[in-house]
């Protein structure tokens, strides 16, 4: 269980943090990528301001002496040296939508006719800003008629690139450290939990093991007051208890040491077909007397490599739990299947099933009826059933068929 536990914390500390690097991560893309594209649209903004070039006043580059001092503190995108860093052309239409001018004298790489094919797709699409190719594109009105700028990205997509690798890999480099630090510590954060567990488990065996010897000579005692005083209902009803309060102590010891990591099960080939068919048949007598009918649909020939002992109480307890809750003139069904797994499923009708808790019929002690009437049962052989169905490394769950019928299915 502790191991469980461990594996469990280890499952959910990994897909949080590796939920929040992806949301970090994916907010720092976000962000970059929202950032070059204004900067881009602001480049765009500006050579469509003025005509298809940077406007007069930065092509003109005033005498140094005339300059004004650099402010080490201005972090302005577009400053005087931009005109001289960005690549860029436009493409003119005029009203009738053919070509009436270009300007491509502000870059290397695009020639007059590549411009005008640009252009036109861009007219085509019908959208007013974008990217075509490694060009942030802008469409304007102007004088003529329609212009269309492009700004060469292809320096700021590769830094954003750069960027994002190294923010992927510092991101990562910490999603590993701090999953090696949660492996590492996680036995540490269990480890209250562990210890709780065990000194529960030893108080259950060490109680069981207490409550043995007076249990014994209380109904020793019983035999010797029978032979002198005869045999009465007080007598009765005091034998019956303490067979009962005996009945728990052996299940909780057979429990306790079920948990125990170390308690090994021992393997033998088993006809598993055979054992469910004749524990079936045993409790058709007290199904048929009480009222219920029991039916059973078992696949021939069923081997399966386990502990014959355990398996023959795990059907036990689920067959005396099926008749125990079974409504009164209700139906009981058994199925055993053999598939990818060997499933077994023991359905009954029950009207309460819509008051169950079903994720809580497995606790110990729990019992579905709040009134806690007795019925024979301790609200532990639920318990006892998937603490074998785990020694087996299968799987039990509790379902409502339907509004009327509960059942358990065991995959083994």
């Amino acid at each position: 269980m502790i191991y469980k536990l461990q594996k469990k914390f280890i499952i959910i500390s990994t897909v949080s943090v590796l939920t929040v690097i992806a949301l970090v991560f994916g907010v720092i893309l976000t962000l970059n990528i929202s950032t070059m594209n204004k900067n881009m649209d602001l480049l765009a903004d500006e050579v469509s301001r003025g005509g298809g070039s940077f406007p007069g006043s930065m092509q003109k580059k005033p005498h140094p002496d005339k300059m004004q001092p650099k402010d080490e503190r201005d972090f302005a995108f577009i400053t005087p040296e931009t005109p001289f860093s960005t690549r860029h052309f436009t493409v003119f239409f005029n009203r009738d939508g053919e070509v009436e001018k270009t300007h491509t004298e502000s870059i290397y790489a695009i020639t007059e006719e590549e411009a005008i094919e640009y252009a036109q797709e861009v007219i085509a699409g019908k959208r007013d800003r974008g990217w075509l190719s490694s060009y942030r594109y802008k469409v304007f009105s102007g004088e003529m008629g329609t212009g269309v700028v492009f700004v060469d990205g292809s320096v700021s997509r590769s830094s954003l690139m750069q960027s994002i690798t190294i923010s992927g890999f510092v991101l990562l480099g910490c999603a590993a450290l701090v999953l090696i630090l949660i492996f590492l510590l996680s036995k540490k954060a269990v480890k209250p939990i562990a210890e709780s567990y065990e000194k529960q488990k030893q108080f259950i065996t060490d109680a069981s093991h207490e409550l043995k010897t007076p249990l014994t000579l209380i109904l020793a005692n019983l035999d010797i007051a029978e032979a002198e005083l005869g045999q009465n209902e007080w007598l009765d009803d005091i034998r019956a208890e303490g067979q009962r309060m005996a009945e728990l102590v052996g299940q909780l010891v057979a429990l306790s040491r079920m948990d125990e990591s170390g308690h090994a099960v021992s393997l033998t080939n088993i006809d598993l077909s055979k054992m469910v068919a004749d524990t079936v048949s045993e409790f058709e007598g007290i199904a048929k007397e009480r009222g219920k009918l029991l039916t059973a649909d078992i696949s021939d020939s069923i081997a399966y490599l386990g502990d014959e002992a355990l398996l023959l109480r795990l059907v036990g307890i689920l067959m005396d739990n099926a008749i125990k809750y079974c409504d009164s003139e209700g139906e009981i069904s058994v199925t055993l299947r053999q598939g990818r797994h060997v499933t077994l499923t023991v359905e009954n009708t029950y009207a309460a099933v819509g008051d169950i808790e079903l994720e809580r019929l497995f606790d110990r002690f729990y019992r579905a009826d709040k009134a806690r009437t007795f019925t024979g049962g301790f609200g532990i052989g639920l318990s006892m059933a998937r603490a074998i169905t785990e020694k087996h490394k299968g799987e039990i769950t509790a379902y409502k068929k339907d509004d009327t019928h509960i059942g358990f299915r065991v995959v083994l």
